[in-house]
């Protein structure tokens, strides 16, 4: 696997062809929405769209870097708002950027592209198709926007350690993994869409011929 380079890379989407609905939400054509699991960092609303679409409540974690991570049993059950664990460089484990390592560190933790595991492929009739069984949904808002849902929620509620002190760069860094995350997916062949709100529609990621580009500083539609 290549290594981002973290310079110039804007996640681009474009709306989707085709959608429908289930449960009053927009889904891609030929998705079920028992096939969604709701991922994004902190304060872009997927326990939101989780009751949107009456998931279950609990909330999962998956550590990306884990062999076997696509049997995990926090999967078994969607739709469901899922956490990630990202291997990072200069990290032994994972990190979920809601981790003390990762508020308390002075640079942003740095996504490590090989370290991440891809399913394997079905090969054999009785195989499952991990392909099929998933389908990434992340929320990813504006970083200005993420930012001040953020804030308000601390002023209001005070209840997320993740939201003490937090500042727009921070968003920033965090939205970056999570595109950058998002990006990876979609190149490896899981079904991976951008939503950027709760009431927004799925928009298809659009994969460049050069494959990875580098920082992701936030999401472009083009129409």
């Amino acid at each position: 696997m290549h290594r981002a380079d973290t310079r110039n890379f804007v996640l681009r989407t474009r709306p989707l062809a085709e959608l429908h609905y289930e449960r009053g939400v927009a889904i891609p054509a030929g998705v079920s929405y028992r096939q969604l699991l709701v991922t994004g960092p902190p304060g872009a609303g997927k326990s939101t769209m989780i009751r949107k679409l009456r998931g279950w409540p609990d909330e999962g974690y998956i550590d990306l870097s884990l062999d076997n991570w696509w049997k995990a049993r926090a999967l078994s059950l969607r739709p469901r708002e899922i956490h990630l664990g990202f291997p990072c460089r200069g990290y032994r484990d994972a990190l979920a950027v809601f981790d003390e390592q990762w508020i308390k560190s002075l640079t942003a933790p740095e996504l490590d592209l090989a370290r991440v595991r891809i399913p394997p492929v079905k090969r054999r009739f009785y195989s499952v198709d991990w392909y099929k069984r998933y389908v990434f949904e992340f929320l990813i808002p504006a970083p200005e926007v993420l930012f001040d849902q953020r804030r308000k929620r601390q002023e209001d509620y005070g209840m997320h350690h993740v939201d003490k002190g937090v500042s727009l760069e921070r968003v920033k860094s965090q939205l970056l993994i999570y595109q950058m995350a998002a990006y990876h997916l979609c190149c490896s062949g899981l079904s991976t869409y951008v939503r950027e709100g709760t009431e927004s529609v799925p928009l298809e990621i659009i994969l460049s011929e050069s494959g990875y580009a580098g920082t992701v500083t936030g999401t472009s539609q083009d129409t």
